[in-house]
């Protein structure tokens, strides 16, 4: 089979802190009548998946397309799956609960669970917004168990001020919560493992609170992290882990960036649009809010035709 730039057909996910920003600033055609949370651009989850948009494989999840070809879409040997990357876009209009994503040994530790590890790249931040990351100094794990008990969470988060063309690396283990009037791109280890710890006191319409993951989020938490060791990035390669790298690019209209084969890109793209050509594959078009998997066996290039931000996710 003949690998080409697969682009995704999102999974959209209603919440009730969600909104329609993402119709607004990036043209997403989303289900009417509903406040949309997020967008699952790029998933291979039992929780969910997204399915191709175009091309040979148009229709197909991406799952039942990684297991297929895995090594000439990752470049891997014998990789089957799932998709190492998960991609989301997320409209936060309200605050989010407060949670914390278990690292690998947290995992094996509790028997149960998958390592997730994010970051968040700010699109559109309304004045004053900020994101909680991390723990004020001097947190313990008993003090901040007290002030789960006495719902006095809040007291202890640290609240980080956020501006539009910011990343924000979040480890697994870091508790964390967006607040407010955000809307941004994560991109992430494939886990829907989360532990929610607080959530601002809130009950639904029936008065009762949602449930929370006590016991699990104060095994997962790195109480030593503080915001002073969780780098904020603007330029250039954004984040550079173990489990993926995330670069930022820019082209004014009419470049071009040749693609060479031989490493696997997920591609995000934030503003202007372009097209994707290659000798041996039909063109493929994009444009704002489009996410474009890369495989390692395709070669070609991007041509822009507006000016355009994107972001480029590898392994």
């Amino acid at each position: 089979m003949e690998m080409y730039p697969l682009k995704s057909a999102p999974l959209f996910q209603p919440r009730i802190w969600g909104g329609r920003r993402m119709h607004d600033v990036l043209g997403k055609a989303l289900p009417q009548g509903q406040n949309i949370g997020e967008s699952w651009e790029v998933a291979d989850l039992p929780e969910g998946q997204s399915t191709i948009a175009n091309g040979a494989f148009r229709g197909q999840t991406l799952g039942s397309v990684v297991r297929r070809y895995g090594e000439a879409i990752t470049g891997a040997r014998g990789f089957a799956g799932p998709f190492p990357l998960l991609i989301k876009f997320i409209d936060a209009q309200q605050v989010l609960s407060v949670q914390v994503h278990p690292d690998a040994e947290t995992c094996r530790r509790m028997g149960k669970g998958r390592l997730k590890t994010e970051c968040w790249y700010i699109l559109r931040a309304e004045p004053g917004a900020v994101i909680y990351k991390g723990l004020k100094e001097g947190v313990t794990r008993e003090r901040f168990a007290q002030a789960i008990r006495e719902g006095t969470v809040a007291d202890l988060l640290a609240a980080v001020p956020v501006s539009e063309g910011e990343c924000h690396f979040i480890p697994a283990g870091v508790v964390h919560t967006l607040g407010a009037g955000l809307l941004i791109a994560e991109a992430q280890t494939p886990s829907d493992t989360t532990y929610r710890v607080f959530d601002w006191n809130r009950v639904d319409d029936a008065g009762k609170p949602r449930q929370l993951h006590i016991e699990e989020a104060l095994q997962s938490i790195h109480f030593d992290m503080t915001p002073d060791k969780l780098p904020v990035t603007t330029v250039g390669r954004l984040v550079d882990c173990e489990h993926f790298k995330v670069d930022k690019g820019h082209r004014t209209e009419g470049g071009e960036v040749r693609l060479s084969a031989g490493l696997m890109r997920t591609l995000i793209f934030l503003t202007g649009g372009g097209t994707i050509l290659s000798p041996s594959a039909e063109p493929a078009d994009f444009a704002a809010g489009d996410c474009v998997i890369i495989p390692a066996r395709f070669e070609g290039a991007m041509r822009f035709t507006h000016d355009t931000e994107y972001l480029t996710a590898t392994l």
